[in-house]
């Protein structure tokens, strides 16, 4: 019997792809982390990244600016660069567009997304439309990492587990509109630290962390009250509801000490949330009122 895509998911999607799909050698890494890398000289790596934002499922135009929303779109695609300690150079920017929307409508999207790309040195280079039932913005983003890579595989035991910012509440308080992708951030973590493994924050810490300790074949314990809330968020908030676009990365205890001596050039607050251990993939919470106990991923997913 066939199974539809829903029972499959969006895990077993992804899997299957990474099992059935070739690259060639140059690929070091391709599909299943934050943007694939292909190796061009020695010590250089282009970064490549697409993401597909749709209307209702990604934002409501009764609820975002349009402003906002090519804000959004760019910034996702910049927050996976910021992931993998790059810059990011060049995008092209598709739109499905319906018919009966306002020209100005789509210049405003547009106004959001060169504001951000000029923030951060993007050149927009092409792209494509078609007409859509609903709106629907793809951004295909390529930069680029000289001399390392950062990888959601390289954990390690005893590794301290850190984040930037504040998770949780995203949606109420209209963070997923107005975020600031961590590209400086990450750039300067990765040339002033030795950062093991990292990833941002999209699905939510369950989920985010989950896939970072899957890929490095590790486990976590964390502990409630190390990790920073937005206003008026929860911890349940902060493990599931997604869309903080914070950097969630690993480093050795040496390591994050010396940060901590040095973590007011960051410019943004950082919080050590927990520590690596073995234990495939499991995550354990140590709780506000001292319980232990094993958390499992519940993030957004698509299917």
């Amino acid at each position: 019997m066939v199974k539809k895509i829903s029972e499959i998911g969006e895990l077993g999607f992804i899997e299957y792809l990474k099992r059935t799909i070739r690259v060639d050698k140059k690929v070091v890494k391709g599909i299943g982390e934050d943007t694939a890398v292909v190796k061009i000289s020695k010590d250089r790596f282009l970064l490549l990244t697409s993401d597909m934002l749709i209307e209702d499922v990604h934002f409501k135009i009764k609820e975002a600016t349009p402003f906002q929303i090519g804000w959004k779109a760019l910034g996702c695609s910049l927050s996976d660069i910021a992931s993998m300690g790059g810059n990011p150079l060049y995008a092209l920017i598709s739109l499905g567009i319906p018919k009966d929307i306002s020209f100005n409508f789509i210049k405003d999207i547009y106004s959001g997304i060169e504001k951000l790309a000029n923030i951060f040195k993007v050149s927009i280079i092409g792209g494509d439309t078609n007409r859509a039932e609903k709106l629907i913005i793809d951004i295909f983003l390529l930069g680029e990492a000289k001399n390392k890579v950062i990888y959601r595989s390289g954990a390690k035991v005893n590794d301290i587990i850190g984040v930037t910012g504040k998770l949780g509440n995203s949606y109420k308080l209209k963070k997923h509109l107005k975020f600031m992708p961590r590209i400086k951030e990450a750039n300067f973590l990765v040339n002033n630290f030795r950062i093991n493994s990292m990833i941002d924050i999209s699905d939510g810490l369950s989920s985010d962390l989950f896939h970072l300790l899957q890929e490095s074949n590790k486990g976590a314990i964390i502990f409630a009250e190390n990790i920073p809330l937005n206003k008026g968020a929860k911890i349940e908030q902060a493990l599931n509801e997604g869309e903080d676009f914070e950097l969630l990365f690993t480093l050795p205890e040496k390591e994050a000490r010396i940060f901590s001596k040095k973590k007011s050039k960051i410019g943004i607050p950082v919080s050590f949330i927990g520590k690596v251990i073995e234990d495939k993939g499991r995550i354990w919470l140590y709780s506000k009122k001292g319980k232990l106990e094993e958390i499992f991923p519940k993030g957004y997913s698509h299917f």
